[in-house]
């Protein structure tokens, strides 16, 4: 069993290390994959269908991976620690991103793509870390506050990406991610401390009698399904971002720099609000923060579909990021009142596992429904999933709103 001590000044410490990790994951991420398409463009001249999928792919298979052992990982982090977890996935990142870097193929930065997401996870595993670490009055600022880390990388990503890819390469751009993912590992292998005591596999509880006791079962349930649909619509159209933004372009000016631009503004608007919504949260509930943001993200979506230059598009991507604020914080932070501290790994690992599939559903569906028909029918597809969720949220979770406040 874990202990519920909280020792103030380790616990400070250990926050801002893996938010400085979190960041600079979401840094490594959103430097490479708004770019992804154009990197696999150079290695060959690949027709659009063919360059759609590929792009698609190089996402999806990422994520597809993640779904297939992220609850092997969780049963570990629940017996060895969430820390292991994030050196696991640093280590691993460091050495796949760099080597993305080397290919000359777009199949074998797919297979890489594979093998790191098999062994990725930081930010979630850093989000279990925290939540096992914070007392439950503040679980909605500080899952805010850690989203906000991700997002701040997401946001200066782009803009860092674009101007190093213009000025060095895509590949030069992937060294140094690989080389940021080492400072990643050794700042949490010496800068945090997790309050866990090791548990032998035989002495834990099964998942399965673990959740037949939880009150709010079907809830817990809405929320993986949650996790599945936000992430597939924020995810459709992320791998060919950049191409419709060419095709925005028609092709002239400095494409990378304004995809950078275009991919960062969801993270302006996130940014903006994320910090306010967590006080928010912990004061009226996060199941209400929830449904505000699904019929935010929804009616967002639709105007997307008209747009007609990149910068009309960033304008409805900025109020995407503010929408997206109240959606996965809440999520989390409605799973971690919701969960035993016994369970929390394996919990947040089916959350991932529902997070990576929302990803590869997304990734794919974006660039099958993009190389089919136009780039922005995406838009319309991911409207829908956002409506389809809000009303599956709200029908089920309407029973628990008093009781389910951070």
């Amino acid at each position: 069993m874990e202990t519920t001590e909280k020792l103030p000044s380790s616990w400070k410490k250990t926050f801002i290390t893996l938010w400085i990790g979190c960041f600079m994951t979401g840094l490594n991420f959103s430097m490479t994959m708004p770019f992804m398409s154009l990197y696999i463009e150079t290695l060959h001249p690949y027709g659009k269908f063919e360059l759609n999928l590929y792009s698609g792919l190089a996402f999806a298979v990422t994520y597809l991976a993640q779904a297939i052992v992220s609850p092997i990982w969780g049963n570990l982090a629940d017996r060895k620690g969430r820390k292991l977890m994030c050196l696991r996935a640093a280590g691993v990142m460091t050495f796949t991103i760099f080597a993305v870097g080397l290919v000359h193929h777009a199949m074998t930065i797919i297979i890489l793509r594979f093998v790191q997401g098999a062994f990725s996870g930081y930010i979630n595993n850093a989000t279990a870390f925290m939540a096992s670490e914070t007392p439950h009055s503040r679980s909605g600022s500080v899952m805010s506050n850690m989203m906000t880390a991700s997002v701040t990388g997401n946001l200066i990503g782009p803009l860092v990406g674009g101007l190093l890819a213009g000025w060095a390469g895509y590949r030069v751009t992937f060294f140094v991610c690989g080389a940021m993912m080492g400072i990643v590992f050794l700042l949490t292998l010496f800068n945090t401390k997790e309050h866990f005591t090791p548990v032998e596999a035989t002495k834990m509880r099964p998942i399965k009698e673990i959740f037949a006791t939880l009150e709010n079962q079907k809830l817990i349930v809405v929320m993986f399904i949650t996790t599945l649909f936000v992430q597939a619509a924020l995810m459709s159209i992320a791998p060919i971002i950049s191409l419709l933004v060419k095709e925005l372009m028609h092709g002239q000016g400095n494409v990378s720099f304004v995809s950078g631009i275009v991919a960062a503004m969801p993270g302006f608007g996130t940014l903006l609000v994320a910090s306010r919504l967590g006080v928010k949260m912990d004061r009226i509930g996060p199941l209400k923060i929830l449904v505000i943001g699904l019929a935010a993200a929804t009616l967002v979506f639709i105007p997307m579909y008209f747009v007609s230059s990149p910068w009309s598009l960033g304008m409805w991507r900025f109020l995407l990021g503010i929408a997206n604020a109240a959606l996965m914080p809440a999520v989390q932070t409605l799973l971690t009142i919701s969960v035993p501290d016994e369970a929390f790994g394996r919990i947040f690992s089916y959350n991932q596992s529902f997070q990576a599939a929302g990803s590869m559903i997304g990734a794919v569906l974006g660039s099958i429904i993009s190389g089919l028909f136009d780039y922005q029918v995406v838009f319309l597809v991911t409207a829908c999933l956002m409506l389809c969720d809000l009303l599956l949220v709200w029908s089920v979770g309407s029973p628990f709103k008093k009781e389910l406040k951070a």
